[in-house]
C-alpha cells in the first residue's frame, strides 16, 4: 500500500510531481497513522512520526516519491457576523470560551463548524448567522509552538 510520510506546508512546497488530491474535512486533517482515500478513490496509509494537522494546500509526501495534494472538504458551516468590529470581538470570546475552534475570514466574519447550540447561544449575543456548506480552515491554537510537531518548517496545531 502506498504510504504518505510527511507533511509539506503549502508555503514550502516545490514543483513536486503530483500524484493527485486528497480531500479532507477539519477532523481528518489533524491525524498521524489512518488508512485514507484519495479523490481517484485510491487507498493510501497516512504514516506520520506523530499526530499533525496539515491544511488545505498543504502536500503529503509518498514514499516512492511524488506529493498528494491536500485540500479542504466542504463542511456544514457557520458564518458569524457582529454588528462591528467590538461585537465581533465579544463574539470570538464566547466562541474561544467553549474551545471552539474558529477561522476568521477575509472580511472579518467568523466561521465554525455548525453546532445548533453555539447558533442558539450567538443568536441571543445578536449576531447574524448564516449557515453554508464551505470549506473550515480554523485558525491554529494559541499555545502551538513552532518547533513543536513542525514538519518542513510547519507549524502544526495539537487540537482537532
Amino acid at each position: 500500500m502506498r504510504r504518505a510520510i510527511r507533511v509539506i506546508a503549502k508555503s514550502e512546497r516545490t514543483s513536486q510531481d503530483v500524484h493527485g488530491t486528497v480531500t479532507l474535512s477539519f477532523e481528518d486533517r489533524f491525524r498521524r497513522r489512518v488508512r485514507l482515500t484519495d479523490d481517484a478513490g485510491e487507498a493510501f496509509l497516512l504514516d506520520l512520526a506523530q499526530a499533525t494537522r496539515f491544511e488545505d494546500g498543504d502536500a503529503l509526501a509518498m514514499d516512492g516519491g511524488g506529493v498528494l495534494l491536500v485540500r479542504a472538504a466542504m463542511e456544514d458551516v457557520l458564518d458569524v457576523t457582529g454588528k462591528d468590529t467590538q461585537h465581533t470581538a465579544r463574539l470570538a470570546w464566547h466562541i474561544g470560551n467553549r474551545h471552539t475552534p474558529v477561522e476568521v475570514l477575509d472580511n472579518g466574519q467568523l466561521r465554525i463548524q455548525y453546532d445548533h447550540v453555539l447558533a442558539h447561544m450567538l443568536e441571543g449575543l445578536g449576531a447574524t448567522l448564516e449557515r453554508k456548506t464551505a470549506p473550515f480552515v480554523p485558525e491554529p491554537g494559541a499555545y502551538d509552538n513552532p518547533n513543536d510537531g513542525a514538519v518542513d518548517g510547519h507549524a502544526h496545531s495539537h487540537h482537532g
